[in-house]
């Protein structure tokens, strides 16, 4: 009875202190763990920075003539139109200014004619010597003032016109509107009554910060804002919503900022980013991925095929006769659902990915061979 106490606790010690009871068993058949070997691919890093989206274009709309606003056009947060009609201010008053103007121009253009036909006429018996030089230089004035009362009546014809125009409010852009901020029957005031607002959509920009060691590194590596080329609006960047779990907008670089804000260490960067569903509104927070190295061949490896001994990482290589060796590594980051190492492995070995509780430097392991994805998720 006691044989079997004993022989039921110990592999319950050996487990409670983190030694496999199977890798314990002398002359027990070599444990089973699954071996693959890394994924080699070309990847580059990223930097993660958060950031808020801005609209490209935003307009304040505002009435440009004063008058009784007559009808609104729109439902308050649609989408409209550049050219779209959205207020129409009453047009009475300034259709009546529209019509005397454009009889006040076709009197001058009467008055025009009638002196134009009297110089003519004075010109033709001045050279005959029946009239004056005096009487002459009098209908010269006469029809050159007529000339300017016709260019003065023109101006006004267009100003009256353009007064007319303006009582009919149309979007300056493509985009989405707000709520209106005057309802009908009230009097709008020129410059003075901001209607609405309307921000494009898509495209849509994103700003953020980036710290000052961060922005010399992409110096370096991508040559943003040395000022002598473009290379900054050719640089793409993955934006992610706030809860999203990995970026899905893409986007470029397209403005670096030209100092460095003394307060906070920073410079200020921004990117034109893809929205076509009009889903991303201005003033939502982000979070952009931006790249922080040049492509490079990056050899990948699970997490979970990494050890740890004091302060150094390692990792379980398959060698001959399937003895398994312990080996050094520095991971890097993480990119595809995996690790990155950045020294130790060249990526042609095979490692211990699943089982590494059940393994022993230069112990023997029975290997079940696993590829892995080229993603992971």
């Amino acid at each position: 009875m006691r044989r079997l106490r004993l022989a039921a606790v110990i592999p319950a010690l050996l487990l409670m202190a983190g030694i496999p009871a199977r890798a314990q068993a002398p002359g027990g058949p070599p444990p089973t763990v699954t071996v693959a070997k890394p994924v080699v691919k070309e990847v580059v890093e990223h930097d993660d920075f958060t950031g808020r989206f801005n609209a490209i274009e935003y307009v304040e709309v505002r009435a440009r003539v004063t008058g009784y606003l007559q009808k609104i056009h729109f439902q308050d947060g649609a989408v409209v139109k550049k050219g779209e009609l959205l207020f129409t201010i009453d047009r009475r008053p300034y259709k009546a200014a529209l019509d005397q103007a454009t009889a006040a121009l076709a009197s001058a253009q009467a008055r025009l004619n009638f002196t134009q036909t009297d110089l003519e006429r004075a010109q033709t018996l001045s050279r005959s010597g029946n009239i004056s030089e005096q009487v002459t230089d009098q209908r010269r004035q006469n029809s050159l003032t007529a000339q300017a009362d016709v260019d003065s009546a023109t101006a006004a014809l267009r100003q009256a016109q353009l007064n007319y125009d303006f009582t009919e409010v149309r979007s300056p852009i493509d985009g989405r509107i707000s709520q209106r901020n005057v309802t009908e029957g009230n009097i709008v005031i020129t410059d003075q009554t901001m209607l609405t607002t309307i921000v494009s959509l898509d495209p849509i920009y994103f700003s953020f910060t980036v710290d000052e060691r961060s922005f010399l590194a992409y110096q370096g590596t991508l040559k943003i804002g040395m000022g002598a080329t473009q290379n900054e609006h050719t640089v793409p960047i993955l934006v992610a919503l706030t809860g999203e779990a990995k970026p899905t907008r893409k986007g470029t670089l397209n403005f670096v900022d030209n100092r460095v804000d003394e307060a906070t260490g920073t410079v200020l960067l921004r990117a034109t980013v893809e929205n076509p569903d009009r889903f991303i509104k201005p003033g939502l927070f982000g979070i952009v991925s931006m790249p922080a190295s040049k492509p490079y061949r990056g050899i990948l490896i699970p997490d979970d095929a990494i050890a740890a001994n004091q302060d150094k990482r390692l990792v379980y290589v398959l060698g001959p006769d399937n003895v398994v060796q312990p080996r050094n590594i520095r991971p890097g980051p993480k990119i595809d659902g995996y690790r990155v190492v950045r020294d130790g492995l060249k990526g042609d070995e095979t490692i211990v990915i699943v089982g590494l509780t059940r393994v022993r430097p230069g112990a023997k392991v029975t290997p079940e061979v696993k590829e892995l994805p080229p993603v992971r998720e």
